[in-house]
């Protein structure tokens, strides 16, 4: 195996070939800090005191990653002893590639706290801003991660007291794999694998071929210059959330492909980027650079439809805050348009309002007053630029602006195949393709190279075939489906840990499938008192009735424009009884006059589907939204996963809307959910073969994930492995015997065979297709209660695991150091507080004879889930003192619990007091005034030590071992939120 020294060393040679300074010379703060002195100095052209360079390097060194960020990019200014100020930069932000570029390895940044050591950094001007973890076993991206965070945030480390405060990159490589991420203030550094993880990247070519060896990562990546546009030009600093952010590389190819455009007047040109890659941060980066290209008068940027209107305006006005307004109207517009003011040169608008003012027939002369731009530069750049008016306003714009560039991005394109389409009463309508306005193709990432580089997920379809023969469309096809979508949601969403959406056909049938949730749920719920009814909620649009706003929603809702026609009083009603159950549920007031308010409440209460409910219980969630057009584009949610399809749909309609489902968001969403009811497979293979980009062949198999009887045989490998693996270790394959694994080396095996196992069963659980034949197979092969057990073993074997990982850090052996538990996948979205709390309370409501549960498999249910972990061991002694047939219902065994908590915690810190001297009283202030304001103050902590009246020496003995007892209560009363300053005793 390649040594860690080997890699370290190959990487310095290489960089020294990419005219790097190998500085041996620096391996400590001090050393850090002399150099940047020169740096500064020659390049600002001054020569600072001893006195005045440790107050510059003072007031520059800040634990604010963002502000740090900010003043590496900008002109500062420092006032002199004499009084004078100074302008300064810390780079040369003009021209970046003059800077000189270091490479140093091994530094120590020494402190009270910490002596880390960091494997390779670059400076540029002296300033550290990349580096570079080197790591000999293969990486995993998230555990590399989790390994920098953990060293970011270890009390006394350099990045918040040193010039390491500057740093903007980290790479982790193992050689053969090499990823990046940038740095951010721990609001955005932390590493939750519960629930997400931070954004990490593996760099690529312009068609997307990976390039991940480190030399070739180099060669391409960290050559000066490259390396001075990633910093300079393709972060993104994001005012509103104090974030910093680095693109993708077919996010940088798109910039690049339109700056280039521009700058050499190569016409118009279009960007394929597939749905859910981040289309808006890359057209945002691309108007910011326009934006201060002299040549250009106007940057607009264009969007369809009022909510992705004020959607994309919120996206920008977080990348800066305040740099878009809203054009509530088109004088707006035009005023904005005509300004010579600097903050109106990037305007984001809608393609409407482009349209009305463009308008020869408007009576606001609108067009008039605009002449004066007609003979300028103005670059136009669209979102989703397919839409079905568009012909007519870039004819309009190409004729009033003959000298401007227009550029369109596009998840869909439209091409010959799908430029035609039904229209709603029956007559063919087309749309123009992308390739006749836009012209030139500059960049492709399609939902393939997406898919293969885990940016957004595979699909699996299940094409429903009722039972018995109804016509499509009819109310016993509608009652059928119901009943499917009632039988499947469970497994679909994963336990309702996710939500879905219901497309259907027109406003007639969104209104007849919610009157029949409504009643064939109410009745299932008088048949079956466990019955727990779904949260449904539907929007369509409203009647205009002259209202702007819905005008103007509706004009890419073309469906429900034209059922809006027929009816209109019916609709309207139906919608307010939807609305006013809608509010009964969520305790809202929204009313069908403002039905934006309404239609934005919705959306919001979709993406924050939160597990568990603990946060966020379930009566605030939606189950399933029943729409026509509406969230079939544009919207976004990592929470949703499920699509019910029972309308036609096909090509970019049909892309679109499975599109809704394939966020990323952890291993419990292993793909997106579609349940077809209209037998589509036809339109989804020519769909897929149409937006695959250059089609193998293998786009299918891309896209769509392995079919059951594939993972049922990949789930039996994996069981049979580690039943042979622990028989070859002369245990029986039984969970009980995973506790007598010997040694750690045998015990990290078992966690990542069993985590395989756990994996396929999590793809499985959530496959709506299995035969019960299939369904039988998969519960033989490890029957539900043996696969609980394991998960017991699995948790408990784990949690070991992870203590040495957390006390031992990089003393720890390596194959623990590399271990990235998953705890995710054991997180059962059903077995939450609230679902224990009602087990215990039904647990003791019964009769030793008549219990539906024991005590035994009531901890077995507890001791399966993570979620519980770290109050298992109390829920567990808790239950041990409750008599069955002694009846409590849910509340107070809640209070019951919480009781028993204090209490023995009150005992715990009377023994802790006792043992180390102390009054029980001033132990007990001492840990309430730390829990209130979650601070520890070590001040405090010698205090309570004076009346003992003890030596320094001494004290400090006592102080360790006293904290070593009470740091676990702390964290404990905590309950997951952090301690400030409580990491130096841990």
């Amino acid at each position: 195996m390649i040594k860690e020294q080997q890699i370290e060393d190959s990487l310095i040679a290489k960089l020294t070939d990419l005219k790097y300074s190998y500085r041996s010379d620096i391996k400590d703060r001090a050393s850090l800090e002399k150099n940047f002195r020169e740096k500064f100095q020659a390049l600002n052209r001054v020569n600072l005191t001893d006195s005045e360079f440790a107050r510059l390097r003072d007031e520059i060194i800040n634990s604010d990653v963002f502000a740090s960020s900010k003043r590496l990019r900008e002109i500062n200014t420092f006032s002199r002893e004499d009084g004078t100020p100074l302008h300064y930069t810390l780079v040369n932000i003009k021209d970046w590639c003059k800077n000189e570029f270091e490479v140093i390895n091994q530094l120590r940044i020494n402190t009270e706290n910490s002596n880390h050591r960091y494997d390779v950094i670059l400076l540029i001007n002296g300033i550290p801003v990349v580096q570079i973890e080197l790591k000999t076993l293969e990486v995993s991206p998230r555990k590399a991660m989790q390994q920098i965070v953990d060293y970011k945030s270890d009390p006394g480390n350099g990045y918040t007291n040193s010039l390491l405060c500057f740093m903007q990159l980290f790479i982790v490589t193992n050689r053969s794999n090499t990823y990046y991420f940038a740095n951010n203030n721990s609001s955005h550094f932390s590493f939750n694998a519960d629930e997400q993880f931070l954004p990490v990247y593996q760099f690529a070519s312009e068609d997307n071929k990976k390039i991940t060896h480190i030399d070739d990562f180099s060669e391409k990546f960290l050559s000066k210059c490259t390396l001075s546009q990633m910093i300079s030009k393709y972060m993104v600093l994001v005012a509103s959330e104090q974030k910093l952010l680095v693109m993708r590389p077919y996010q940088i190819y798109a910039v690049r492909a339109i700056v280039n455009s521009i700058q050499e007047h190569k016409g118009n040109g279009y960007i394929w980027h597939t749905t859910g890659s981040g289309k808006t941060l890359t057209s945002f980066k691309a108007s910011t650079l326009l934006k201060d290209n002299p040549n250009i008068e106007k940057c607009l940027f264009v969007v369809d439809r009022k909510d992705l209107d004020r959607q994309t305006r919120e996206e920008f006005n977080k990348f800066q805050e305040g740099c878009v307004e809203e054009n509530t109207n088109t004088e707006t517009l035009v005023r904005r348009m005509l300004s010579e003011d600097y903050a109106n040169k990037v305007i984001v608008t809608t393609i409407q309002k482009l349209g009305l003012a463009l308008d020869p027939n408007n009576k606001n002369n609108y067009k008039e007053r605009l002449q004066p731009l007609s003979d300028k530069r103005i670059v136009f750049i669209f979102d989703e630029c397919h839409r079905s008016q568009f012909g007519e306003n870039h004819k309009a714009i190409k004729e009033f602006f003959p000298k401007a560039q227009l550029f369109g991005f596009t998840g869909t394109p439209i091409f010959d195949d799908n430029a035609t389409y039904k229209q709603i009463d029956g007559t063919v309508g087309s749309y123009v393709t992308t390739k006749d306005i836009f012209q030139n193709p500059l960049h492709n990432y399609t939902i393939t190279h997406a898919i293969e580089d885990r940016n957004v997920l595979r699909f699996h379809i299940d094409y429903f075939k009722p039972e018995k023969n109804v016509t499509v469309g009819s109310t016993d096809h509608k009652k059928a489906v119901v009943n499917a979508i009632l039988k499947k949601h469970d497994a679909a969403t994963h336990s309702k840990r996710f939500n879905a959406l219901l497309a259907t056909a027109s406003i007639n049938d969104a209104i007849e499938y919610y009157e029949l949730f409504k009643d064939i749920q109410a009745s299932k719920a008088k048949e079956d008192e466990n019955f727990i009814s779904l949260n449904i909620a539907c929007v369509f649009s409203p009647p205009a009735e002259g209202n702007k706003d819905v005008q103007q929603l509706q004009e890419d809702l073309q469906q429900e424009k034209a059922d809006n026609k027929v009816e209109p009083e019916k609709k309207k009603k139906a919608l307010e009884a939807i609305i006013s159950d809608y509010n009964k549920q969520y305790g809202s007031n929204h009313k069908i006059t403002e039905f934006d308010l309404y239609y934005q409440d919705v959306q919001q209460r979709i993406k924050f589907q939160k597990f568990s409910n603990a946060d966020y219980p379930h009566k605030n969630k939606i189950d399933l939204v029943i729409v026509v057009d509406m969230l079939l584009t544009g919207f976004d949610s990592k929470y949703l996963n499920t699509l019910y399809v029972d309308k036609n749909l096909k090509f970019h309609g049909l892309i679109q809307a499975f599109s809704r489902t394939n966020r990323i968001l952890n291993d419990t969403k292993p793909y997106g959910n579609i349940l077809d009811f209209r037998q589509q497979q036809a339109e989804v293979d020519r769909a897929i073969a149409l937006f695959s980009g250059e089609d193998t062949g293998r786009a299918k198999e891309i896209w769509l994930v392995d079919p059951a009887p594939k993972v049922i045989e990949k789930y039996q490998v994996a069981v049979k492995a580690m039943e042979k693996w622990m028989e070859d270790k002369n245990m029986v394959a039984e969970p009980q015997e995973v506790y007598n694994i010997k040694g750690d080396a045998a015990r990290v095996e078992f966690i990542n065979r069993f985590k395989e196992v756990q994996r396929l069963k999590t793809q499985l659980d959530q496959y709506t297709d299995l035969s019960e034949e299939q369904k039988a197979k998969i519960d033989e092969l490890m029957p539900e209660e043996q696969l609980r057990s394991f998960r017991s073993s699995y948790l408990e074997i784990a949690k070991q695991l992870k203590e040495i990982q957390q006390k031992e850090g990089d003393k720890a052996p390596e194959n623990i150091q590399q271990l990235d538990f998953e705890f995710v996948l054991f997180a059962s979205s059903v077995v939450d507080y609230d679902y224990i709390m009602n087990l215990i309370a039904k647990y003791t409501q019964g009769t030793p004879k008549k219990q539906k549960m024991t005590r035994d498999q009531l901890i077995g249910v507890l001791s399966s889930s993570a979620n519980l972990m770290e109050e298992r061991e109390d829920i567990i002694e808790f239950i041990k003192t409750l008599e069955v047939g002694k009846a409590l219902n849910e509340h107070e065994i809640k209070d019951g619990y919480q009781n028993f908590k204090e209490e023995k915690i009150a005992k715990r810190l009377a023994e802790i007091a006792n043992n180390n001297g102390l009054e029980v009283s001033a132990l007990q202030q001492f840990t309430d005034a730390i829990i209130s304001r979650m601070i520890f103050d070590a001040d405090k902590l010698s205090e309570l030590f004076a009346p003992l009246d003890l030596g320094w020496k001494e004290r400090t003995k006592r102080e360790l071992a006293l904290m070593d007892e009470l740091t676990p209560i702390l964290k404990k009363k905590a309950e997951g939120r952090e301690i400030s300053g409580l990491k130096a005793y841990e």
